[in-house]
């Protein structure tokens, strides 16, 4: 009798412990960052960092949490001291299939990331699957160097420089 007892207990605090806790009603504060300056770099890096909110105080029991971009599932980062709820989510593009505009990030807990990968499985429609909250990365665009280089420019001053000494002279010789 002792057994049964004991093995129901360790499958109920074994069932308890890998149920997820879920969010209820998630407030999100983020900050945002990404590659500016494409003069010298092969891809944009698009970075955001967040503070995850939760009414029940569900992000201080370590709460795992997911991205989608694009239909891409990126990993969440827990940063910083354990149960302070800050997260980060990166990801890059290349700089030719980098969009500028606003880029939605979805985040997922652990039931919604399963329907998900569920659906992306199966090829479904993912619109079922309702992210815990939306953060938008806004990508201004990058900048990638003159329009002009300066080497052509020196070269066209050059070239008129000589063309009005050529035809100064000429008006001085005739």
């Amino acid at each position: 009798m002792f057994r049964l007892q004991l093995g129901v207990s360790v499958i109920f605090v074994v069932f308890t412990l890998t149920l997820g806790k879920q969010c209820v009603n998630p407030e999100v504060s983020a900050t945002t960052f990404t590659t500016q300056d494409a003069t010298v770099l092969t891809s944009i890096a698009y970075v955001s960092e967040f503070t995850l909110k939760c009414s029940n105080g569900a992000e201080k029991d370590r709460l795992p949490l997911y991205a989608e971009v694009n239909g891409v599932t990126l990993p969440t980062a827990r940063i910083g001291p354990e149960g302070n709820g800050r997260y980060q989510v990166s990801w890059t593009e290349e700089i030719s299939s980098a969009h500028t505009g606003d880029v939605p990030v979805h985040l997922y807990d652990e039931d919604g990331y399963a329907t998900l990968r569920k659906l992306l499985r199966n090829n479904e429609d993912t619109s079922s699957a309702k992210p815990l909250v939306t953060i938008v990365v806004n990508h201004p665009g990058a900048y990638q160097g003159p329009w002009v280089n300066s080497e052509f420019m020196a070269v066209m001053l050059a070239a008129l420089v000589w063309y009005l000494a050529f035809t100064a002279k000429s008006k001085l010789l005739a």
